[in-house]
């Protein structure tokens, strides 16, 4: 299938401001575009691209002063299949991860562990290991949180997100991999489109997703807490430790978010 996607994003500047994007596909989807992707400024300003050390396609631009509209657009080929489900993953002991797993053990900005260690172990750390206590995982948020936009706060941690038992997607995400980190199931968080593709209506309005994924066996596996079921049609953007790290715009001064749209939409001719 193809699936329509991009966004527009509108800023006040009351003076020049840098900033950071992360509004392209993941580069490793570069292969299922159709036709170039594109980032359209107005009014015309110049930018930068470059990739990050998580391998993301970053962008840099200065806002000038007044308003500016950020705007992309994208057409991609998906399978049309679900999120895979792999029951017989496994959990790896610590001494045999990978030197470049460990990061995704530690604490970050939005992913406390050393609030949550008790909870993760007293909660998950005598059942079964692997795919099933990562699912494990996934039930509990899934249900410990109550989701609403109006629950939406950017400095809400994952222990915060425990306490106050509501939050949107990311707060699902943050919860689920501090939790995971603290059973030492390395864990990343990933920020993309996902639409509503194979769901009944009614739907919510749309926005950009967050989601995470595991590494279990050798390789990273995707997991959704928010929706806590397989979907059709993801479209990753950007990967890292937490929201930090894959802030759709990173504002280096003051300025207002004066707009906000997303779209992702099966092509069906």
């Amino acid at each position: 299938m193809r699936i329509s996607a991009g966004c527009q994003i509108v800023y006040d500047c009351p003076q020049p401001t840098p900033m950071l994007l992360m509004v392209s596909p993941y580069p490793a989807r570069a292969v299922d575009l159709v036709g170039p992707h594109e980032v359209a400024f107005d009014p015309p300003i110049p930018s930068r691209s470059y990739i990050d050390s998580f391998g993301n396609a970053c962008t840099r631009i200065v806002a000038p002063t007044g308003r500016l509209t950020i705007a992309t657009r994208l057409v991609i080929e998906d399978s049309g299949l679900p999120d895979p489900v792999e029951r017989a993953a496994w959990q790896r002991t610590i001494e045999d991860l990978p030197d470049d797993m460990l990061i995704y053990l530690l604490g970050s900005r939005y992913c406390d562990t050393d609030r949550l260690s008790d909870v993760a172990w007293s909660l998950f750390g005598q059942g079964p290991g692997g795919w099933d206590r990562v699912q494990a995982i996934c039930d509990y948020v899934h249900h410990h949180i109550t989701f609403g936009y109006e629950h939406a706060r950017a400095t809400r941690t994952a222990s915060e997100a425990f306490a106050e038992r509501r939050g949107v997607c990311r707060d699902y995400a943050h919860l689920a991999i501090a939790l995971c980190r603290c059973v030492n199931i390395p864990a990343r968080y990933c920020t993309g489109y996902l639409g509503d593709i194979g769901m009944p209506p009614p739907y919510g309005p749309m926005d950009f997703a967050a989601w995470f994924e595991v590494f279990l066996d050798d390789r990273w596996h995707t997991f959704d807490a928010r929706n806590n079921q397989p979907r059709i049609g993801r479209i990753l953007m950007a990967r890292g430790r937490d929201a930090t790290d894959v802030a759709i715009a990173t504002t280096f001064g003051p300025c207002t978010l004066a707009g906000f749209s997303v779209f992702t939409d099966e092509m069906t001719a």
